[in-house]
């Protein structure tokens, strides 16, 4: 099995001593080196992950040099499964070669699922009680009620959406909103069409 070895430090007074010299004790030989924020591009990391080889094993000296958030180190697994590859951490117990590393791996994808699961429900809560409160959820309508029917009747009389627009002295977007929902492209309650705006 080839190793790989993949080091990085955040800042350019950083070195890499420290993380090259447990590589090569772990039997690394070929190492890629990155100096750069874990927030940035990392552009050696894309790029030895985009060539990586079936039965290659990216090896690290701890998680935080190669992933940024429990997402993005779920991510790189992936890509690596998915090319056929391995991954090991030298300092935690992640390697995808052995049962407690791919246990390890099944629990963090769990605690990853799990704090999606709780985000999506503090989002859910919070809006419902903003919606309690009173609180208007999305833009904020540049028309009235009376104002998009009589917009509508007029686009149902032949008048051009930049026409409407420029009658309303808006843009052509309100517009636009107020003919996906008439024509069922949005989910709205559709409006009634004033018949006095027709006459």
């Amino acid at each position: 099995m080839r190793l790989i070895g993949y080091a990085r430090v955040s800042t350019n007074a950083q070195d890499t001593d420290m993380q090259l010299r447990a590589l090569r004790r772990a039997g690394v030989r070929t190492i890629v080196q990155e100096k750069g924020s874990s927030v940035g591009q990392r552009p050696e990391l894309h790029r030895l992950l985009g060539r990586i080889e079936p039965g290659a094993r990216i090896v690290v000296y701890k998680l935080d040099r190669v992933a940024r958030s429990l997402k993005d180190l779920l991510g790189i697994l992936e890509r690596l499964e998915a090319a056929g590859a391995g991954f090991q951490s030298l300092t935690e117990p992640i390697d995808t070669a052995t049962p407690a590393g791919r246990l390890m791996l099944q629990m963090l994808g769990a605690v990853a699922e799990f704090e999606r699961s709780l985000i999506r429900e503090r989002s859910v809560a919070g809006q419902v009680a903003a919606l309690r409160r009173g609180v208007a959820w999305g833009r904020p309508r540049v028309l009235t009620e009376e104002q998009e029917a009589e917009a509508w009747a007029l686009i149902l009389l032949g008048w051009s959406q930049s026409e409407v627009a420029r009658r309303y002295g808006i843009s052509i977007g309100p517009v636009r909103r107020i003919m996906d929902i008439q024509m069922g492209r949005k989910r709205a309650k559709p409006m009634p069409v004033l018949g006095k705006y027709l006459q």
